[in-house]
């Protein structure tokens, strides 16, 4: 069942949240040795949750709109006294004494934390192996990488551990995961869902995003955690969008643009993008491709831009205020032996090279460069928006890839973000929809991109889409007698 499926059925009284809770519960118990989705399942407080849903409706009371819903929240939220790691030791023991706005909110929808989601460390990372505690792996193929950073999240929607997921979007850590997971991953226009506790990575381009197995339970999602938050001083003063109208609109007379500097995936993914655009012209959408010169720039321009605000962000942790502390002769000791046994390998080579970008006689050169390509992207992409009102691209360059294939080349792993980074720099929102599989039978995704506060547009789009590789995977399986890559 979908979560808004779920939602109605507790709702009605068909099913209780203790049921759902439970039901989700063992799933994760029978599956998550294999898949390591997650840091901490939270059984007792999830069971509780559940129970005092199920008191509420039998006072009459609405527990709200995702009631019962089971979710997965990405370790990088805080969550009020239970464990907040976001996958790194540096983090031991830390218990936040507040919830993240996104939390309290989905909360207050009646939505069943089962757990805390694993990731990259500090959401570094495009394949969830840079976590402290070890690797996620996709339920589609468990020799695969569930893409990153929040791989915990996405693997936990795939493997129905939860129908819904929060992640955070730095570069695509949203979306590239969905992609490979086969799930839908939604990244908001900036500033429309509040980043109060978060942990930061890059705090201009972070972005707090939903996953889930349907385009509907994602815009549901999107409904209850967006709108104005005066406890984030980068909340855009507008309400929560209202997504589930538009949902059934329709794309006649949309203007769709394909990008072509973002066409260069393999051969099998850039053919579903293709089979999607021409989903979207039967559907009435006017598509065509169109330049957008400058997106050529985005990944040199993201790899000094987020290391360098990751530099600033971290430098908190020095074992003084919360975590780990490693203990030394001197401050100066202490403060190095902690931060050398507390971060991982591509946290610390992130931390100096934004040190390097931002270092005098160095910070013209590279950091103020890029922050001006950076306006160039967001140009290019206001010029095309004057012709369109969504672009489509693929999500991610390949299908899955296998675990430990790239963790020897950096530079091989930054390329898994070439396509979904322009969103983040522009701080405009996309969203990942699952639109068949490619050559090795592994899901694609395929990313619809739309101007700031443009979501109403982006869902429109996608529920087209989402509907077009229904059938299509239908109208496959009748023909080979099976089904199409055993996706959902």
């Amino acid at each position: 069942m979908s979560a808004l499926e779920l939602a109605a059925a507790v709702r009605s009284g068909s099913r209780s949240a203790r049921q759902v809770t439970e039901e989700h519960l063992a799933r994760i118990a029978a599956g998550e040795t294999e898949i390591h989705a997650f840091n901490l399942v939270t059984v007792e407080a999830a069971l509780r949750t559940a129970d005092g849903i199920d008191e509420q409706l039998a006072r009459g009371e609405d527990p709200g709109p995702l009631a019962g819903v089971p979710v997965a929240l990405k370790d990088n939220l805080c969550t009020r006294g239970i464990p907040t790691t976001c996958s790194s030791r540096i983090l031991e023991g830390w218990l936040p004494p507040y919830d993240a706005t996104v939390v309290a909110r989905l909360r207050a929808a009646g939505a069943v934390m089962v757990g805390k989601a694993n990731l990259d460390e500090f959401a570094m990372g495009s394949s969830t192996e840079n976590s402290a505690f070890g690797p996620t792996r996709n339920p589609r193929d468990s020799s695969r990488v569930p893409g990153g950073s929040s791989g915990g999240s996405a693997a936990a929607v795939a493997a129905n551990f939860a129908p819904i997921a929060l992640g955070s979007d730095t570069g695509g850590s949203i979306r590239q995961p969905a992609a490979l997971c086969g799930v839908v991953g939604v990244k908001p226009t900036y500033g429309l869902v509040s980043r109060y506790g978060l942990v930061a990575f890059a705090s201009s381009l972070d972005q707090v995003g939903p996953l889930a197995a349907t385009v509907a339970d994602a815009a549901a999602v999107l409904e209850v955690v967006a709108g104005h938050d005066p406890a984030d001083s980068t909340s855009l003063r507008q309400p929560a969008p209202d997504l589930a109208a538009a949902l059934g609109e329709g794309v006649a007379g949309l203007r769709v643009g394909v990008v072509s500097e973002l066409m260069r995936g393999s051969v099998d993914v850039n053919g579903r993008v293709r089979e999607a655009a021409d989903a979207l012209a039967r559907a009435g959408a006017d598509v065509e491709e169109v330049s957008v010169p400058a997106v050529a720039h985005g990944l040199s321009a993201y790899y000094l831009i987020a290391p360098a605000e990751a530099s600033s962000n971290l430098a908190r942790y020095d074992g003084v205020r919360y975590g780990l502390r490693v203990d030394g002769p001197d401050v100066t000791t202490m403060y190095s032996a902690t931060r050398a046994a507390g971060f991982g390998p591509e946290v610390k080579r992130r931390i100096m090279l934004g040190a390097y970008a931002l270092s005098a006689g160095y910070y013209d050169a590279y950091y103020a460069q890029a922050q001006r390509v950076r306006t160039l992207i967001i140009d290019s992409f206001e010029t095309a928006y004057r012709r369109f009102d969504a672009l489509l691209a693929p999500t991610a360059p390949t299908t899955a890839f296998r675990l430990g294939e790239k963790t020897g080349d950096p530079l091989t792993m930054y390329l898994s973000d070439v396509c979904t980074i322009a969103a983040n720099l522009t701080g405009h929102p996309a969203i990942s929809v699952p639109y068949g599989v490619g050559d090795d039978g592994l899901p694609v995704g395929v990313q619809v991109l739309a101007p700031a506060l443009g979501e109403p547009v982006m869902f429109k789009v996608a529920a087209v889409l989402e509907a077009a590789a229904g059938s299509a995977a239908a109208g496959g399986a009748a023909d080979a007698g099976a089904e199409v890559g055993g996706i959902r």
